[in-house]
């Protein structure tokens, strides 16, 4: 079996995962019902293109969340995709994959595989264990914040797709300001990782991705793999010799099911099957083909192929031209809004329109009933982490100005989280918290953008002097304050 059948799925399912093309363009992570679906293998969340949830970074927030409501959904979606593909996933449909593979054709001495790479391979559940599982549960639990230490501290993914994709749009050019130590770490780690992949072949799966370790548990299980043929096989060992990554034999926790040991196999004694049904066959075909079965092979996989690359093109269709549900919604919600939008922004001097939200407590906030007061909009979410470090500086900031400052605390309208839950014993009693509707009305009417925490202060003439996407200090907070309170 060629590799440039393998390639081309590999190209495929990164296209799929990332259909929403023109978030490149404008620099905008996509937000529709898709992105609250797990893609099987790992592909960023915050990649501007990237039209599902990458399930390593879904299973971190279930564990953060863990005190708050149970992630049946992301640990069911996790064990289906392990249970169905196994490590084909690593091998076939995951873009990380690919990523590495193309590094490593670039000409450099080679690491080969050895003894001390196959017991490294086994730190990837260590990073699984700490990073992805405890570090969420620890801080979730204990602290009631999410941190999804993984993705926080670790993932290539996120750096390259997420950070380094919404930063190469000139649009996003003020998310540069927010670049510290924190962002200079990750880029190191991505760089080494990255340049470890150029010698030594898929460094990030052997030793390093939580979701290999996960999926590697289910190899054995897995509807779809690599199979071989006992009857035929006469355990000359050139297929596990043959590998690049650390087997033992084929088909164990470390194999990827690619397939490559079919091309070495001299017995024709391994094919890459789903239960009982040959998906590719060694060049000898299978002991029990009949006549006709590389034919319908043959027919069977261009159908696949045909069916394959009209959902690829309604992917694109879909998510570049015809849902707007992703996109930035209507900012309007309403006629009147709409019509003051387009003499007044949300930028620092403008008027902010007039807008009413539902909050949690039953109450509604009315932005016109504020005018003579300072009020501060605070976007954020019980998933981002300086968000919830935050808030009790708001807390403290209501308190110490009763009366005279309004605090809306907004949550994305994308959360599946029970909110009133999560803040029933936080105390922070002097807040207005609201979610958002699901046109974004709070979020569009402000500028929110994808990244959090976002303050937006108004002074008592309700005109904007402060619109920053970022974490927020008691100081910061207290001067901005000064500030709308004295612009009048």
């Amino acid at each position: 079996m060629g590799n440039n059948k393998r390639r081309l799925i590999q190209l495929y399912s990164a296209l799929l995962y990332n259909a929403h093309m023109k978030g490149f363009i404008k620099g905008e992570i996509y937000t529709g019902n898709t992105k609250a679906m797990c893609v099987p293998g790992f592909n960023c969340y915050s990649c501007p293109a990237a039209v599902g949830a990458c399930p390593l970074g879904s299973l971190q927030n279930a564990l953060a969340s863990s005190g708050n409501r149970a992630g049946f959904y992301v640990f069911g979606i996790i064990m289906l995709w392990g249970l169905m593909l196994g490590r084909t996933v690593c091998g076939w449909i995951c873009p990380m994959g690919l990523i590495q593979e193309l590094l490593y054709k670039i000409p450099t001495p080679k690491i080969m595989k050895s003894r001390v790479t196959h017991y490294l391979s086994y730190l990837k559940y260590f990073f699984l264990a700490v990073f992805a599982v405890m570090m969420p549960l620890w801080y979730g639990l204990k602290h009631g914040m999410a941190v999804p230490g993984f993705c926080k501290y670790i993932c290539p993914a996120g750096t390259l797709e997420g950070a380094v994709g919404l930063l190469a749009n000139p649009g996003n050019a003020s998310f540069f300001k927010m670049l510290g130590i924190f962002f200079t770490r990750k880029f190191v780690i991505m760089m080494i990782i990255g340049l470890a992949c150029i010698f030594c072949y898929r460094s990030f799966c052997r030793f390093v991705c939580p979701l290999g370790a996960i999926y590697g548990m289910f190899n054995k299980l897995a509807l779809v793999g690599v199979k071989v043929d006992m009857d035929r096989c006469t355990h000359c060992g050139t297929c596990a010799m043959s590998c690049k990554m650390d087997v033992r034999h084929v088909g164990d926790h470390e194999c990827i099911n690619c397939a490559k040991c079919m091309d070495v196999c001299k017995q024709d004694a391994i094919s890459l099957k789903a239960g009982k049904v040959t998906l590719i066959a060694p060049a000898g075909g299978c002991a029990d083909d009949k006549p006709d079965s590389q034919a319908k092979r043959a027919r069977a996989g261009r159908i696949a192929w045909g069916i394959a690359i009209a959902i690829l093109a309604f992917a694109l269709l879909w998510y570049n031209v015809l849902d707007h549900t992703g996109a930035v919604a209507d900012v309007s919600g309403t006629d009147k809004i709409a019509e003051q939008l387009q003499d007044g922004g949300n930028q620092p001097g403008d008027e902010l329109p007039d807008f009413t939200i539902e909050c949690m407590d039953g109450t509604q906030f009315h932005l016109a009933d504020s005018r003579g007061k300072v009020v501060f909009i605070n976007l954020w979410a019980t998933y981002c982490g300086p968000c919830v470090q935050e808030l009790p500086y708001f807390n403290e900031l209501a308190a110490a100005h009763s009366g005279d400052a309004e605090i809306l605390a907004v949550h994305n309208s994308m959360s599946k989280d029970d909110i009133p839950a999560y803040l029933a014993d936080r105390g922070w009693d002097k807040l207005h918290f609201a979610l958002d509707t699901g046109d974004k009305l709070v979020w569009n009417i402000v500028g929110g953008s994808a990244a959090m925490p976002q303050t937006i202060v108004l002074d008592r003439d309700g005109k904007v002097i402060y619109n920053q996407v970022g974490s927020v200090t008691p100081e910061l907070l207290e001067s901005l304050y000064a500030k709308a309170a004295s612009e009048i």
